[in-house]
């Protein structure tokens, strides 16, 4: 999971910095008239909502993980008999990582309002005065992003290793009783 979960990463972050990029080269679209500059907006929303749907699954990705590596540890220590302390630091490494997952969604929704409230195509009044806010805190908001996703990565591999230390308490436990490894 390590391996996979950094690879989405990288592939949600590259998506988070094209569509800054985008914005930066396209500028401040409210006055704007050129009808190319104005598709290249079309482009920098929708390559927005691409970069902030693949963040939320890349963030799910990690919830569901825990939830179900976190499942599969308490019924294989339970059908072991095993140290209740895998249980536990498994449970530990989950309640670590959901706060990380959550402030990565919250942020993203959070640049995702802040690019609705300076979009001059909403036809609101007063959408240029969120420009300079949705520029600052998008740039700010994908470094958040960029710290859950390490702050992820890091309990996905402790849960990893823990998965291993399980595996290697079945494997003494079946050799006990008999039973093929």
């Amino acid at each position: 999971m390590p391996t996979v979960f950094s690879r989405a990463v990288l592939f949600a972050l590259a998506l988070l910095a094209a569509t800054a990029c985008l914005g930066l080269w396209i500028g401040d679209l409210h006055g704007q008239q050129d009808p190319a500059i104005l598709r290249w907006g079309t482009v920098h929303r929708l390559s927005g909502v691409f970069a902030a749907l693949m963040t939320v699954l890349v963030n799910s990705m990690s919830v569901t993980y825990f939830i179900g590596t976190g499942r599969w540890c308490r019924e294989v220590v339970e059908t072991y008999r095993l140290d209740g302390g895998f249980h536990e630091r498994s449970r530990s490494l989950k309640r670590k990582a959901f706060p990380w997952a959550l402030v990565g969604m919250l942020a993203v929704v959070a640049i995702v309002a802040l690019g609705g409230a300076a979009d001059p195509a909403s036809g609101r009044p007063g959408t240029q005065d969120w420009v300079n806010f949705h520029l600052v805190g998008s740039l700010v908001l994908i470094g958040v992003i960029g710290l859950c996703f390490q702050g992820q990565l890091t309990r996905i591999r402790e849960q990893q290793q823990l998965i291993e230390e399980v595996l290697a308490g079945v494997r003494e436990a079946r050799m006990a009783r008999g039973l093929e490894a």
